[in-house]
């Protein structure tokens, strides 16, 4: 039995700000192959499918694919505002190893 990823209240208002469920729109986490650390997240805006994990907040939705959902177990979704940008970040405790931009990490 895998634990879902969480998602902070900071990213649920991100979310609330640009308008997504106003919009009838997700924030979609995904888990691709690829990039320089042999997964990589793909992160955006999407309708929910039929069947997607739908993780709830302040009236938005975050959805994780179930193909992806084993490699978030019981990560956290969050939204990080610093000097070099604003994204949404997941902190992964699976991943061994992460690449510096945190877009791509190993198990």
């Amino acid at each position: 039995m895998y634990l879902p990823p969480t998602v902070t209240p900071r990213a649920f208002e991100r979310l609330a700000e640009i308008g997504a469920a106003d919009q009838g729109q997700a924030l979609r986490v995904a888990v691709e192959g690829g990039g320089c650390s042999g997964f990589q997240y793909e992160i955006a805006l999407d309708n929910p499918k039929d069947d997607d994990l739908v993780l709830e907040g302040s009236g938005q939705k975050v959805v994780v694919d179930s193909v992806s959902l084993p490699f978030l177990e019981n990560a956290v979704i969050d939204f990080s505002e610093e000097l070099i940008g604003a994204r949404f970040v997941i902190n992964n405790p699976n991943a061994t190893s992460s690449c510096g931009c945190g877009t791509s990490f190993s198990m």
